[in-house]
């Protein structure tokens, strides 16, 4: 399985956002500039998350964007599905037709399969991916 680009930007955007937390709102063009995304990029994104409930924006004078909720409350499975959809390894979890349907034994294993997945995801926070590489790596040292 491989994310999407638009997946792997957004939780970069996201680490970024979290990195602001508790010093006031940010931009999206601010958040461009950190990440060294493409400014449009970083707005449909910024989109997708405001729409998911992660990011919140606050329009006027000081206004901006900021966490809807804190990081160690965001995990990487909430920031996937923003931007993908429900986390599934197949399509045929969804309804989708498939060639097979009507004789695959796979099929009902499917589901466990996704949910251990999106386990995985949802056990990292944005806390964990927001940490700088370096206090990460110094952290593991100690």
């Amino acid at each position: 399985m491989r994310l999407s680009n638009l997946a792997d930007y957004a939780v970069v955007t996201m680490g970024a956002a979290a990195r602001h937390c508790g010093g006031g709102r940010v931009s999206a063009a601010e958040l461009a500039a950190e990440t060294g995304l493409p400014a449009p990029t970083v707005q449909k994104i910024v989109s997708k998350l405001a729409a998911a409930g992660l990011l919140r924006s606050i329009r006027g004078a000081g206004g901006g964007l900021q966490l809807a909720r804190p990081a160690a409350a965001i995990t990487l499975a909430d920031i996937v599905e923003a931007v993908e959809g429900p986390i599934a390894l197949t399509a045929c979890v969804e309804g989708t037709d498939c060639a097979i349907d009507h004789d695959c034994s796979v099929r009902p294993h499917w589901p466990v399969v996704n949910e251990a997945l999106r386990g995985a995801l949802a056990g990292i926070s944005l806390t964990q991916l927001s940490a700088r590489a370096g206090a990460s790596a110094h952290r593991e040292m100690a």
